[in-house]
Formats: structure tokens, sequence, C-alpha cells
């Protein structure tokens, strides 16, 4: 029997600090289709846990180590990625440093919360910020 199911991925709103200041939130501009920023994240691999995927993803695509806080939602509208049905594990996380591109991530940027250019971000990840805002 074949089993089909959605692709498992995860994403993270880092919250970038520096001591006690906060600095902004992280989003990469994607290499690759669809281009535009994005929440950093990615595909959790078999056997790995959402939570580990999570700090795996930001490392390689931020060079930034991530502290999960919480969880946002999940994310699993059929067409939120225009590519395949993809389900996110959202999580919200609290880091240091300076980020840096890696993996798959063209370059990666810091904007304050209120400078967050919801109209260049793909997938429904500018529906993922307005829901983080709402609660934080």
């Amino acid at each position: 029997m074949l089993i089909r199911t959605p692709y498992l991925a995860v994403d993270v709103i880092v919250q970038l600090w520096e001591g006690d200041r906060f600095k902004g939130i992280v989003l990469v501009e994607r290499k690759n289709p669809p281009v535009g920023l994005a929440i950093p994240g990615g595909f959790v691999e078999v056997g790995e846990s959402v939570e580990a995927a999570a700090v795996r993803e930001i490392k390689e695509e931020t060079g930034l180590d991530v502290k999960l806080r919480r969880l946002l939602g999940v994310y699993s509208e059929p067409d939120r990625d225009p590519r395949f049905h993809v389900v996110s594990v959202v999580f919200v996380g609290d880091a240091e440093g300076d980020p840096q591109a890696g993996s798959d991530a063209k370059e990666v940027k810091v904007f304050r919360i209120e400078d967050v250019p919801l109209d260049r971000l793909v997938f429904d990840h500018s529906r993922i910020i307005l829901d983080y805002l709402r609660l934080r």
C-alpha cells in the first residue's frame, strides 16, 4: 500500500538580541524558487524531531544558534507552498550574534518588526508574521 502524506517542514521566527536589546527578526532571501523573503526553516529529516530540525535549519541557513521559546502554530493549507503540499510547524526562538547566509539562503536580513516587508514574503509567511504580531 502506497501512503502519501504532505512534506513536513519547520520554520522559526528568530528574535535577534544583543544582550538585553531586541534588534529585530531574521528573514532570509531565498536562492531557489520561489524567490523572495522567507522565515528561515526547512524540511524535517526522517528520524529527526521537529525541534531538532528547527535548530539545525536555523544554524544551516543563518549560522545562528537558536533557543526555541514556544510553538507559534502549525500551518497546513495545501496550497501554502506552490511546489507541493507542505505542513510547517512554526516556532518562535531567540538568538544572539551576527547572522550569515548559508545553505539555500542567498542573504540574511534583520528587520525591525515595523519594517518587515510583508508584501515581499513568500509562501504564507506574511500570515505567519501577522499571527506572531497578534500573539506577541
